[in-house]
């Protein structure tokens, strides 16, 4: 299983890649917000998520995580939250 610390790098790889484009911050960590503090729109999470898809080579279920977080009132999503995702949906 991947650790806390290489999800996270691998994270922020693939939405520096991603969003070639943004001037992110140099460093993040699991606190960082993707709308707030990255200033990703929510429509760039569904990209966002067919990247990780194709990162680690397998579909996920980013939706259903989408879905919990609408549930519980959450308006953004910190990097933390997607890191514990992405431990569950890789095993």
């Amino acid at each position: 299983m991947r650790t806390e610390t290489e999800l996270l790098a691998d994270l922020s790889e693939v939405v520096r890649h991603t969003f070639s484009d943004r001037d992110f911050p140099d460093t993040v960590d699991a606190s960082t917000r993707v709308l707030a503090d990255l200033g990703l729109a929510s429509i760039e999470i569904v990209v966002l998520a067919e990247r990780l898809e194709a990162h680690f080579g397998r579909r996920l279920a980013f939706g259903t995580f989408l879905k919990e977080l609408r549930a519980t009132g959450a308006d953004d999503i910190e990097l933390g939250q997607l890191v514990s995702f992405l431990q569950q949906q890789l095993g």
